[in-house]
């Protein structure tokens, strides 16, 4: 295995696979923690051993001391939000032989502080804090625990450590992209005001459509709620105006199919006659709208695989940059 590259590093997946176990099953043994036979334990190693396994130095340094398991607090009781930055956290971890435990909570501190302790109790290593939102933390002090604590897609205070997607650098690849399929009339219907993301997303249109020399309207920017519904409303209200749009953004996926399906409904081909561009990625809703849907993806699950890797670092003592850590996010082209 000499010859391979970075891009080929055998990983505990491989090892699981050529063993004929699970990766929770694999990694365990390669750790010395679970419970399994000597057998079953040694067979393992030893097929790491011959497919040239080598551990992370994260997961080296960690002592035997550790519980491998960290904590995932979330009041994302939905999931949308939560369950891909958890697969990104998990497919992060799982090399290191380190175990994600997720406890959600409504916006009830007294629930928050009890699965707290629970995670303190079950000896966590550290703890992801993560949402919905992020302009709003979570309703328990996370402060000043006895753990590290890490992050995303939520607010966090100045001295920690806190990810989440590079909004208004999103946006910007949306109206761009608009202007490159030749869109001069170009409106932005998005969310409740209430929300930072939506303030970033406004401004990084502005400036999108300034930088093209393109006229920012006044009536520009529609409001209203993160629904399909909200984007059939915005469509009738615009096809009432003499000056049609021929370029819609939509501040997430929800409001881009309801705005698709109004044009639709008002025989306006997409994209032909108007372009539509959505944000989030939300595969569910974005490859099943017609025509499929181009957004901006946010890149969750590579958002909760840093925020994995950080929480380590901090876990092994080693210096972290604190503050904001914001992500890029990436244009998915389809079919709108």
């Amino acid at each position: 295995m000499s010859g391979q590259g970075a891009s080929e590093r055998v990983t505990i997946y491989d090892v699981a696979a050529a063993a004929g176990v699970s990766t929770a099953t694999a990694s365990k043994a390669l750790n010395d923690t679970g419970r399994m036979s000597a057998e079953t334990r040694d067979r393992i190693r030893r097929t790491a051993q011959a497919l040239g396994f080598r551990p992370n130095a994260l997961a080296r340094s960690l002592t035997s001391k550790r519980s491998f398991t960290v904590g995932l607090l979330t009041d994302d009781t939905y999931g949308r939000f939560t369950l891909p930055v958890m697969a990104g956290i998990s497919e992060g971890l799982i090399d290191h032989g380190v175990s994600v435990f997720l406890c959600t909570v409504e916006d009830n501190p007294e629930l928050a502080k009890v699965h707290v302790d629970a995670m303190l109790d079950k000896q966590v290593d550290g703890i992801i804090a993560t949402g919905k939102r992020i302009d709003r933390p979570l309703p328990v002090e996370l402060s000043h625990l006895s753990v590290p604590v890490v992050y995303a897609l939520t607010a966090g205070p100045a001295d920690a450590v806190t990810l989440v997607p590079d909004d208004g650098q999103g946006a910007r690849l949306a109206v761009e992209h608009l202007i490159a399929q030749g869109r001069k009339r170009i409106v932005h219907v998005t969310g409740p005001g209430s929300f930072k993301v939506v303030h970033e997303r406004t401004r990084a249109y502005a400036e999108a459509l300034e930088a093209a020399g393109l006229p920012v309207r006044e009536d520009g920017v529609m409001r209203g709620a993160w629904a399909e519904r909200w984007g059939h409303e915005a469509v009738a209200a615009l096809w009432e105006r003499a000056d049609r749009p021929d370029g819609i953004f939509c501040g997430n996926d929800q409001i881009a199919r309801g705005v698709v399906d109004a044009l639709r409904e008002r025989n306006v081909d997409v994209p032909r006659d108007v372009s539509v561009v959505g944000f989030d990625n939300w595969e569910i809703v974005a490859e099943q709208t017609r025509p499929p849907l181009t957004t901006i993806d946010m890149n969750l699950k590579e958002l909760g695989r840093q925020a994995g890797h950080a929480l380590l670092r901090l876990v092994n003592g080693e210096a972290v940059e604190k503050g904001l850590w914001k992500l890029p996010c990436a244009l998915v082209v389809r079919g709108s």
